[in-house]
């Protein structure tokens, strides 16, 4: 059955909104001002599959990449930059909202850059049998099977071509496979996930694939397969060791940017504190002029920060924690000696630690986020505790996605 919906804005996953008698109506691919012709999606009430643009927008263009409507990675390939960038900043100025802050925020910086220097592609049996690798489909439990993508890094070339090697080595496992590349500065950097133990001819053969790829490091669940030479990464002033299936900030003009905002905002700070500091974008960075101490959870990543921070010459202290700041957060009588604190938790937010700054004394705070939800709880924490919200920038380095970044400042 065939219904004609008419398209009055964008939701927050970047799905044109039909504003109907029953309620809203999400339908991919469209925009506002559109008269479509949808389809029904079985099992959601309330979406609709894109079947005909019956009127289109004036902010309609034409995509960049051929997957787009089918693979579900993109949601916004067709809409005008102007317009898109306006709905992306929209997406933090609502977030705040919902939290009852009435803060200015920055125009969007653009953070793509060259492009996504990781991926994960995924490699799937079809319900034909059929090998597939490539990424996830749009709300689906399939996998679309691509050749290209025009959103990576030149430096993941032949990511794409390495991941389907793979997956064809462990087709006969019959798993399903998440592959992930990373690239670095000295060559592609992959681990392998949900392969299972793999028998000694397996691992020859992933071997081989490292070795006609040229990869500086392939892993299975963290394990050496095969290395080349360490794969590295220039971190700031430092290099980086990774550990294997390292979290990275999406591009290296992302990483920059926001670090660039954060040392900014410390610039005054003498003794500072970088909490989830992963292998420490911020960490070593602020080092250069301020003592650190970096706290995560996440063993492998503190041992890279700690041996980087210990082999850059110039740098001031780095005293490396490892707790889990969720459950374990730092503080009011751990927080009063610092000067700055920096906090980029994971997208559930930093609730606990929060309100533990919130109570503090702290003249400075940084908040890096790529969920404005959790950012904006958070937020309001620190604002009911006293703090004042100084600047809030929006950043996209998740181009024709509907995931944004933000940095903000507080002061006490």
């Amino acid at each position: 059955m065939v219904e004609r919906l008419a398209i009055t804005r964008l939701g927050s996953r970047g799905d044109g909104v039909a504003d109907t008698e029953v309620g809203s109506v999400y339908v991919p691919y469209a925009l506002p001002g559109e008269t479509t012709e949808v389809e029904p999606w079985p099992g959601h009430p309330d979406r609709r599959r894109l079947a005909k643009v019956d009127i289109a927008s004036p902010d309609r263009i034409t995509p960049i990449c051929p997957h787009f409507g089918v693979c579900g990675g993109c949601a916004l390939q067709h809409l005008s930059t102007a317009r898109y960038r306006d709905w992306k900043r929209a997406l933090v100025v609502a977030a705040l909202q919902r939290a009852g802050l009435d803060a200015p925020v920055d125009d969007l910086i653009d953070a793509h850059g060259e492009g996504r220097r990781r991926a994960v592609f995924h490699a799937r049996r079809s319900a034909r049998d059929v090998l597939e690798v490539g990424f996830a489909a749009l709300r689906a439990h399939h996998v679309v099977a691509i050749d290209r993508c025009p959103i990576l890094a030149p430096a993941l070339t032949g990511a794409i071509e390495t991941a389907w090697d793979i997956a064809e080595v462990l087709a006969s496992t019959r798993k399903p496979l998440d592959i992930q590349v990373t690239a670095t500065d000295v060559g592609l950097d992959v681990d392998v996930r949900g392969s299972g133990p793999l028998t000694a001819p397996k691992t020859m053969a992933l071997a081989r694939v490292a070795d006609r790829r040229d990869l500086a490091r392939l892993t299975r669940h963290g394990e050496i397969v095969a290395q080349r030479t360490p794969p590295t990464l220039t971190v700031g002033p430092a290099e980086v060791v990774l550990p294997a299936g390292a979290f990275l900030q999406a591009t290296s003009t992302g990483e920059a940017i926001l670090a660039q905002r954060v040392v900014a905002y410390c610039e005054s700070a003498a003794i500072v504190a970088d909490l989830f500091c992963g292998v420490g974008p911020f960490a070593l960075r602020l080092a250069e002029r301020a003592k650190v101490t970096a706290v995560d959870n996440d063993e492998d990543a503190s041992a890279a920060l700690r041996r980087a921070a210990a082999g850059t010459p110039g740098l001031k202290p780095v005293a490396i924690q490892l707790r889990d700041l969720s459950r374990r957060p730092l503080g009011q009588a751990e927080l009063k000696r610092f000067d700055a604190v920096v906090f980029d938790p994971p997208r559930q937010g930093a609730e606990a630690q929060a309100r533990e700054l919130a109570a503090s004394t702290v003249p400075t705070v940084v908040a890096v986020s790529c969920n404005p939800t959790t950012f904006a709880r958070d937020a309001r924490i620190l604002l009911d505790g006293g703090y004042r919200l100084m600047q809030v920038v929006p950043v996209d380095q998740f181009l024709f996605s509907a995931h944004v970044e933000v940095v903000a400042n507080f002061k006490k």
